[in-house]
C-alpha cells in the first residue's frame, strides 16, 4: 500500500457511518508500514472520515470488483 491507492474497508466501522466494501484513499502511510490514515468521502469529495487504520482493516480492489454508490445521509430523527 502507498500514498494515494484506493483501499476496501474489511469490516463496518458504524460510529463512523462506514460499512464493509466502502472505498477509501491512503492519504499518509506510516513509516511503520504497518498502518495508513484513510480517507472516506462521498461522491461529492466531502469528507466523511479520516480514520488510522491497521492494515488488516483493508484490503486492495480486485479485480472484477465494480464500486458501488450508497446513501449515507443520516436518517432524520
Amino acid at each position: 500500500m502507498t500514498e494515494l491507492d484506493l483501499v476496501v474497508l474489511k469490516e463496518s466501522i458504524i460510529e463512523h457511518g462506514l460499512v464493509a466494501g466502502d472505498v477509501g484513499t491512503v492519504v499518509h502511510r506510516y513509516s511503520d508500514e504497518e498502518a495508513s490514515e484513510v480517507e472516506f468521502v462521498d461522491t461529492r469529495g466531502t469528507t466523511i472520515a479520516v480514520l488510522t487504520l491497521e492494515d488488516s482493516a483493508v484490503r486492495p480492489p480486485m479485480a472484477g470488483e465494480i464500486l458501488h454508490v450508497r446513501d449515507v445521509t443520516p436518517a432524520a430523527p
